[in-house]
């Protein structure tokens, strides 16, 4: 699927159908998009140039991580969570079916402000935590997500305080994810697969199950 500006009504439409979702899945995306678009009006929360594509750019590319959360997964945490993608999304992915909670570290307080208003128009099963992830206390998540935040050597690094034994890391990676992976393995041991984007040919997610310095 091509990620260009297409119509918001067939954007949705097409959201829709690739996703399978229930028209009140659907309904709370849609909310999330019209809150978005006010917004942005006044922050700059993504690249105005993406936002007609939202429905393929950022709701399918992030809400196709929530069928690699694994059923039991009952905690996530999302860095860098900025206007929600990929953690408010995986979160309204699941609310109707196996809902996981989700916490969105975003460090700016105008986006931090945003996603709250989106967790309480939605319903979302999330919180938000102003602050950079390197001022939180360590403790285990489930599932860590992070999209856009940094190259993956110092995304491990990031992750790293809230990985436990049967943590899962999902990423969503360009077209320079082998060159990232290549450059993580001199200080890490991965264990990894990567998946096929829906949204775009050259990009892909990393699924991280296992990573040790070395």
């Amino acid at each position: 699927m091509s990620d260009t500006q297409i119509p918001n009504s067939k954007g949705r439409d097409n959201f829709a159908r690739h996703m399978d979702v229930s028209r009140e899945t659907l309904a709370r995306f849609s909310c999330w998009h019209e809150l978005l678009c006010k917004w942005s009006q006044k922050i700059n929360l993504v690249a105005p140039g993406t936002l007609p594509a939202f429905w393929t750019r950022h709701a399918l590319d992030s809400a196709q991580l929530a069928a690699l959360v694994p059923k039991e997964a009952k905690r996530l945490i999302d860095l860098g969570s900025g206007a929600g993608f990929p953690g408010l999304a995986i979160a309204l992915m699941r609310m109707e079916n196996q809902p996981v909670q989700v916490t969105l570290v975003e460090s700016n307080a105008k986006k931090a402000a945003f996603l709250r208003v989106c967790i309480k128009e939605t319903g979302a099963p999330a919180e938000v935590i102003c602050a950079r992830s390197e001022s939180l206390p360590p403790q285990a998540y489930d599932v860590i997500t992070a999209r856009a935040l940094a190259p993956l050597p110092r995304l491990l690094a990031l992750s790293a305080p809230f990985v436990g034994p049967q943590t899962l890391q999902l990423f969503p990676k360009g077209a320079e994810v082998k060159t990232e992976i290549s450059e993580a393995c001199k200080d890490w041991a991965l264990a990894y697969e990567t998946i096929p984007s829906m949204t775009e040919k050259a990009a892909s997610i990393l699924k991280i199950r296992k990573a040790h310095r070395v």
